[in-house]
């Protein structure tokens, strides 16, 4: 992990020295590579040399979690830890005081193959949405969408996002407290047509490292709430929750995503993931292992 002046990444060059940063560094990739492995994005069984290596499609929005993404999927990519081919990927939404040079000048200058969409949604969001309403959701929707399309141009097999811990934790309680379900960001799903994964490597990394990672790098970060609808969000109301729980309990939020991995569906109530009504009495017949569950996207 630590940089010779012939080997490393531009995306590290300049990087602190510090010991802390090393650290930072060193955990971040951990964790990524982590999350890989253990949710098999990449297909460790395929043996043909000739077989064509994936191609990820990774998103910038220019915020300090995809600038993490990008930074760290290089540094295993440079190490001869991921064998993919990267592609980053900035969709220009036409937001009122978007910086469109940015990004592009960021990526030319880090040597980074990429490619800036512009797509005015924004317009079709303000149009479409009622006024006092929040633009995400419809927002949301436009930008995978074009995404997608621009994975499948580029022969993409997997669109990349930056989403991280807090993120899934956040959705999570989301959808509990306003959608009546228990779900969240998966980190590898298939999209709905069938012809895409959709990747979140560091679905193991805090926010809180994300941030230092991407300040102490001094990346050229770009605000998040250019439309002006993030104020008074829902999400930001669960992470308010969730910062005050952290606060009177240190290491709270790694617990709870930690029950996120650790589901036990005969605990629950959804007769879909365990068959209630087929249990019966007798040595081992309660075994949750023993009711097929089935698998969700």
């Amino acid at each position: 992990m630590f940089d010779e002046p012939d080997d490393i990444h531009p995306l590290f060059a300049g990087a602190p020295s510090t010991t802390e940063f090393k650290k930072l560094r060193k955990r971040i990739v951990r964790h990524t590579r982590e999350a890989i492995e253990q949710y098999g994005m990449v297909d460790r069984g395929v043996q043909d040399k000739d077989a064509p290596i994936p191609r990820w499609l990774v998103c910038l929005s220019g915020g300090k979690d995809s600038y993490t993404l990008l930074a760290v999927l290089h540094e295993l990519q440079w190490r001869g830890l991921l064998p993919v081919e990267l592609l980053a990927c900035n969709l220009d939404q036409g937001q009122p005081g978007f910086p469109a040079t940015v990004l592009p000048e960021f990526l030319e200058r880090m040597g980074v193959p990429h490619r800036i969409e512009y797509q005015d949604t924004y317009s079709v969001v303000v149009d479409k949405v009622p006024q006092g309403r929040t633009y995400c959701a419809l927002c949301s929707r436009l930008r995978r969408g074009n995404l997608y399309r621009i994975a499948r141009e580029e022969g993409c097999t997997a669109v990349v996002l930056g989403h991280h811990r807090d993120d899934i934790l956040e959705t999570f309680f989301m959808n509990l407290f306003h959608g009546g379900r228990l779900a969240t960001m998966p980190p590898k799903l298939v999209n709905e047509e069938g012809d895409l994964f959709v990747y979140r490597p560091l679905a193991h990394v805090s926010e809180a490292d994300c941030e230092k990672f991407a300040s102490a790098m001094n990346y050229p970060i770009i605000p998040c709430d250019l439309c002006g609808s993030q104020d008074g969000l829902q999400r930001q109301q669960v992470k308010q929750i969730l910062d005050q729980w952290e606060k009177n309990a240190p290491g709270r939020r790694q617990v709870m995503f930690r029950a996120l991995t650790n589901a036990r569906p005969s605990h629950l109530l959804d007769p879909k993931l365990f068959d209630f009504q087929g249990l019966t009495l007798g040595p081992g017949k309660s075994s949750e292992k023993s009711a097929e569950i089935p698998q969700l996207r």
